[in-house]
């Protein structure tokens, strides 16, 4: 499995997207990696997180429609 974690490494891609079937091929390896620091954290301080990650979230998307 290492030789896989480093190939998907060099290639910038997930070890998901080189074994299955594409699933999480949008979501590239420094957000895996965020996410699995988050995922870490206390329940508190996650919530925080994800509270202002919404926030950006609905900011942005307000934003489009703005622009429409």
């Amino acid at each position: 499995m290492d030789a896989a974690t480093k190939i998907a490494d060099a290639l910038g891609v997930t070890l998901d997207y080189l074994v299955k079937d594409g699933q999480y091929e949008q979501i590239d390896n420094d957000t895996l990696k965020k996410l699995k620091a988050i995922q870490e954290l206390d329940s508190d301080t996650k919530a925080h997180i994800f509270a202002t990650i919404d926030a950006f979230i609905k900011a942005s998307k307000l934003k489009n429609i703005a622009a429409m």
